[in-house]
Order: C-alpha cells, then structure tokens, then sequence
C-alpha cells in the first residue's frame, strides 16, 4: 500500500462505482467501500475522497477521483462500471378528465390507501393543501422509511415520508415547484377551486388520491446521479409500491452506466415500477431519454384545454398568440419598441433578439418591446417594460408563464407586427389577458416532447407511451417563481401554476400505475407496465407524423389500464438474456442482478416480451421479420382472443400465428408469433400497424414498428 497527496490532485470529479446487487453474507458497504477507496490513495486521504454509500438496495459509493483511479477501480473483481456522475435537468383540472378518468372512476380507495408512490424530484412543499392528511389513517405497515425532511419540515399520514441529498439544500423543501407539481399530479388529494389567478379553474386532483406520497429531494437548480442513485436506493429500501422520476438522464450507450438505469433496474428486482420522462429535446428523432425496457417512458400529449392570448394593434387588428398571461392592461394601449431601436452597446442581430444587457431601462419604461427571440422577454421584463411580444422561436405550440404581459406569436403574425411598427405612427398595442379554448385537434404530441427511435436499444420502440404534460395545473411551491428559474425576479406567490413538459406527463403514468397496482397488489412492474401500454388510445398521425415515435402506444386510459385482459409479462432473467445478447458480460450482469448468469442463452431484443414490437431494417432491402411473444390471462377464466390487424399499411404484409388464443383459467399462458414483411423501406422512413386481441369484452393493442431511421 502507498500513500500520496490528495489534495495535489486538482483533476479530480465524483465518479460513480457501481458494485451491483448487495451480497447476502453479512457485510458491511462503507466499510469495503473505504477499504477499496485505501487501496488507491492511502489510509489517510480514503476517507476524505469518498461522498456517499449505496447501501441499501444495491451496492456501491461516489467518491472524488482523478481519471487514471477511476480507470484501476474499473478493474477491480468486485466493479460492474465506474462512470461520472453527471448533473440532469428536470423535464391537474383538465388533464385527468380528459383520459377519462373522471373523479367518479372506480375506486380501491382503501387498497389505493395502502399505496406508496415515491417521487425523486426537487422536494415537495409539505403546507400545500394537495398533501393534507385529513382522513388518513397510519402509514401502511409495509412502510419502513422516515421523514428526514431537515429544517422546519413535518411530514404527516399523507405526505409519509421525506429526505434530501443535495448538499446545497437544508431541506426537503421544494424551492423551485417542480417536485411539488409532479407529486400533486400523481397522487395529490382533490383540491376545489384551484386555479392560478383564475385560469384553469377547477378541482386539481392526483391520479390516486387515496395514496401516500413520499419525496426524495435530489434536484436544485440541477439534478446529480450521484444524489440520483442515492434516491433510489432509499425509495427502494424504504417500501415505495411506484417510482416518478421526472428527470431525463442524457444518451448514453451503456445503460450500466445510466443512474435511472441501473436505479430503475433494482426497483424492478424489488416488484417496483419506475415512470420516467421522455426528455424535452423534441422534435429531434433519437432524443428518447430514459430508454431502459424494465421502466416506462413517457412522452407528453395535449389535452383539449389550450391557453391562447390576442395582441390588439392601434389600428384595431388583432393577433393570436400564446401565452399563460394573468395581466390585464384595462383595455390601456402602450407603445411599441423594438429590440434593435432600444440598444446601444449590441449588435444589430442581438438587439433584435433582446439579447442579455441589449435592452436599454431608460428607453423602455412604460413601453412593449418587441423581440425576434422567445427569450428576449426576460430582458424586456429585467428592463422595467411594460410588456413584451416576442416571435415564438421555441416552442411553438406550448404556452409559458409569462412573468408580466406578455404574447408568443407565429412567424407570420409576428411579421405583420414588424410592419406595423415601421409604418404607423406612432404604433401602439394592448395584450389581452389568457384566455381558455378548446383544442379539438388533442390528442397530439407537442414539439418539445422528445422523439424515437432510441439508438441505445434499436429494437425497442421507445417512448413507451404517451400522458397529458402540456399546459398542466397543479400545487406549486408559494416560494418559487412561478414563471421559472429563469424569472428569479419574478416574486409572485401562488399555490397552483401551469407547468409543461415531460416531466408533467410522467407523473400521471405513475399515478395510473398505482391505480393499477390498488387493483392488482401481486402484479409484477411488467404486468401493470403492459396493461397500462396495452389499453392506451391510438392518437392522431396527421398531427404526429413521428408516429409511435412519438406517443409510443398511445394516449393513457386508466380506467382500461385496471382490466386489460391480457398481459406480456418479462421476467427478470429475460432482460439478463436480452442485456447478453445486447452484448454485456456474464460477470458483469451476475453482479449487478444476484443470479448466476452465463449468458448461454441469449434472446434478441425484439423477441424480448414486449408490448410493442418493433424492428429496424436496412433501408431500400426487402425484409422478413418475426416476433415471438407470450401473453398471460388476467381477464375471465375461460375466454377466447381473436387477433386482428388494425391500420395495415400497404408496405407491410402481417401474419399472425395462431389467430385465436383459447384459455381455461386465469394466469394461464399462450404464445403466438407475428411475421411482418416488405419489400424495402426508404431511408429514414417509418411505417406502423397493430395486432390487437380481442374477446369481445377486451381489446389488447400492440403496436408494430419497422423503421429504418439511422443515428
């Protein structure tokens, strides 16, 4: 053993060291994590190294490395994957109606009570009405977590349970109202009269609102895998029933070394089901997050509650745009000014942009400034104007809270402002205050909701499915700006807002999944996984032409998703057959899952026993591909399933082998295969149908993928 200088060392990261599954003799993790960490640098400078301990649910530490002592931990027997702990972004009235399920939907109420839903996120607001536990009995006995909220927090028989990691945080307090939106959304009591400043009134309610919440804070202003992993090892061990994780982890080819991944993975192994959003890099093809098969991914939709306002020119021609705007100018109309007439020390470009310091106070003080760029509105607010009308370069079909008068236009209405400027005299402008409409093109995907294929697994068809996450109303924490952490300034305090993303959608996957799960307590994470994937509503192509690239199976339906009828189960020994084929060592997987496993066996991924089946194929070459899979009876003891081909298109040819499933008593199970073939596909094209079961009483829907898009 040598010693050295720590501290001389100034390239040193926090590294993950993944170990895999705890090993069942009596050890102790800090203990050999220490020992292994002295083996590198010293007994003196271990201790000083390492950050954190998982030791609960699987094994293995953070600590400060250089490269070269990441690279010899590598190699050490006892590893699985040594890898940088990175740091992540996070990714109702309406919504929950709008998938109908509506507050008088069937309910377990005292088996959903029994329900834990575990939310990794940036904390929860505990005095927000949403997490009152008036009419709450004692956590359920399964429960063996604690609230370690920290300082001036209290948990109670809703809220059961509360930690937090991140070293910056004195709490589990949410600061930035997103843990507290997406755990509102999932499992959040009925709250009347919800609103904020009046828009989108209504009663904000949780998919289970019977259920108990615990919150695990490992988000602020950014979310580390180090404090990520140390989430899921507490929720594992702490006795959650579902897991939200409202955070997208960046692409990575190896999903070994993915903290959702390999958090995700050890959930499963517990009969814990994780909901993970898709990311908001759409409309990108191949921005899919979060693509691990043992978890459901989730893309945003729309519901047909949309949030528009209308800019009303000096001539009396008025303009539709979008925004969530509660202001109302008292039919006032103020001056207009453009980014590029109110800037001295920028570039022509950046003026019009309203780039960061190119708005001058002095010339836009009771004033509405125009801008080329979505995010000019920001310096217009900085700069004390009045308002702002800015070109919607962002998104251009998501409303924003605007944190004062505000309007997002299109491209051509924006124009016809530009022209407006130059030739009235002098120009001047209103902005309406929001208004609701009906979007009666909803279901659809938005723009920002990122898209398939995923180039990590490539026969897998991810997202897995699709749930309300633009324009959401939910609890908000009183203490964050409600118009983002761009927006510091903006000091308003309210208990509900408007929040997009598919951060937003997630939440209300997890909730389904433990309304499913307060029917079915026995069923596995793939069971409920596949109820909720089979039972989801086919959405709009027209609007989607990403097809199930886009919203995966579809749009969630709740109360389908308790009663499917059938179900694809996967086993745990699946996956390792899959992750071998996919080419990960025998060593590698017997540590991180506990089994002896020797990859003798292996099974490709789109034989894997998916609810979707999906495949890629060599563009402009004929194809021949089948698809083995095995569904299990969880509808009427003695029923018979017909299949059937819905939406088949012309390039495709689908056989089903047998067409007609016979069962005689529940959990039984029977195998088909499906055959797809083609003459070829052009590149970077997609074509989809679907083999649906039915008997009469259950439709159960699996998409079909082939596609030959390429990184």
């Amino acid at each position: 053993m040598f010693t050295r200088d720590v501290s001389a060392n100034d390239n040193r990261q926090v590294y993950i060291v993944y170990m895999g599954t705890l090993p069942e003799i009596k050890y102790s993790p800090p203990s050999h994590h220490l020992s292994m960490l002295q083996k590198l640098v010293g007994t003196n400078a271990a201790s000083n190294l390492l950050i954190r301990s998982y030791k609960r649910s699987f094994n293995g530490f953070a600590a400060n490395l250089s490269q070269a002592e990441s690279q010899k931990l590598q190699n050490m027997k006892e590893v699985v994957s040594v890898f940088p702990s990175k740091s992540h972004e996070l990714t109702t009235t309406r919504s929950w109606d709008f998938v109908g399920f509506g507050e008088r939907a069937k309910r377990e109420s005292v088996k959903e009570s029994d329900v834990i839903v575990g939310v990794i996120d940036s904390g929860i607001w505990p005095e927000s009405e949403s997490f009152d536990d008036k009419g709450f009995g004692p956590p359920p006995k399964k429960w063996k977590g604690s609230c370690k909220g920290g300082l001036n927090f209290t948990c109670n028989n809703k809220l059961i349970g509360a930690r937090f990691y991140n070293k910056f945080s004195e709490s589990a307090r949410d600061e930035e109202g997103h843990g507290t939106h997406t755990a509102s959304t999932a499992a959040g009591n009925a709250v009347q009269a919800a609103s904020f400043y009046g828009l989108a009134q209504g009663t904000a309610r949780g998919g289970v609102p019977s259920a108990r919440i615990a919150a695990y804070k490992v988000c602020f202003k950014r979310c580390n895998d180090v404090d990520i992993l140390a989430a899921f090892d507490d929720a594992i061990a702490d006795g959650v029933d579902v897991i939200s994780i409202s955070i997208s982890v960046d692409y990575v080819s190896n999903l070994l070394n993915a903290s959702v991944a390999i958090g995700s993975f050890h959930a499963m192994l517990r009969g814990i089901i994780t909901a993970g959003s898709a990311g908001n890099n759409g409309p990108d093809q191949g921005s899919v997050a979060n693509v691990s098969p043992w978890m459901i991914t989730v893309a945003a939709s729309a519901t047909d509650r949309s949030f528009i306002d209308r800019v009303v020119l000096g001539n009396g021609k008025a303009l539709t745009g979008i925004s969530v705007n509660p202001f109302n100018l008292n039919g006032t109309k103020f001056p207009i000014v453009y980014g590029q007439n109110v800037s001295r020390n920028c570039s022509q470009a950046e003026a019009g942009f309203c780039s960061s310091g190119c708005v001058d106070s002095d010339l836009v003080k009771g004033k509405i400034v125009l801008c080329d760029d979505f995010l000019g509105y920001r310096e217009a607010y900085l700069a004390g104007a009045i308002g702002a009308i800015v070109q919607n370069t962002l998104f251009p079909d998501s409303a924003f809270v605007f944190p004062f008068p505000a309007s997002s236009l299109g491209f051509e209405d924006y124009k016809s402002i530009k022209s407006y400027i130059e030739s009235a005299e002098p120009p001047q402008a209103e902005i309406l205050r929001t208004e609701e409409t009906v979007d009666r093109e909803a279901p659809y995907v938005p723009s920002f909701s990122s898209r398939g294929p995923s180039f990590v697994i490539q026969n897998l068809l991810k997202p897995d499915v699709s749930a309300p996450g633009l324009e959401i109303l939910a609890a908000f924490s009183p203490v964050a700006s409600p118009s983002s952490l761009l927006n510091p300034e903006d000091k308003r305090s309210v208990r509900y807002s408007v929040m997009s993303g598919t951060s937003m959608a997630c939440p209300h996957v997890a909730g389904v999944a433990a309304y499913v799960k307060s029917f079915h307590p026995d069923w596995s994470p793939s069971a409920i996984k596949s109820a909720i994937m089979t039972t989801a509503t086919p959405m709009n192509l027209k609007k989607n032409p990403e097809q199930e690239f886009a919203y995966g199976s579809g749009q969630i339906n709740p109360t389908k998703a308790s009663d499917p009828g059938l179900v694809y189960e996967v086993e745990t020994d699946d996956y390792l057959k899959m992750l071998c084929a996919e080419g990960f060592d025998s060593t590698s997987l017997t540590k991180t899952s506990g089994q002896n496993v020797t990859c003798s066996q292996r099974t490709e991924v789109k034989d894997l026993n998916y609810p979707t089946m999906t495949t890629f194929v060599s563009a402009l070459d004929p194809f021949n591909v089948t698809f083995k899979r095995t569904v299990t009876n969880v509808g009427f003891p003695n029923s018979t399933y017909k299949a059937s081909v819905v939406s088949l298109q012309q390039k495709i040819q689908i056989s089903i082998e047998p067409e007609i499933l016979r069962f005689g008593f529940l959990k039984e199970k029977k195998s088909f295969v499906v055959t797809i073939s083609g003459k070829e596909l052009k590149d970077g094209s997609i074509v989809s149908s679907s083999v649906v079961w039915s008997d009469g009483s259950h439709s159960v829907r699996s998409p079909i993928v082939a596609y030959s898009i390429q990184p």
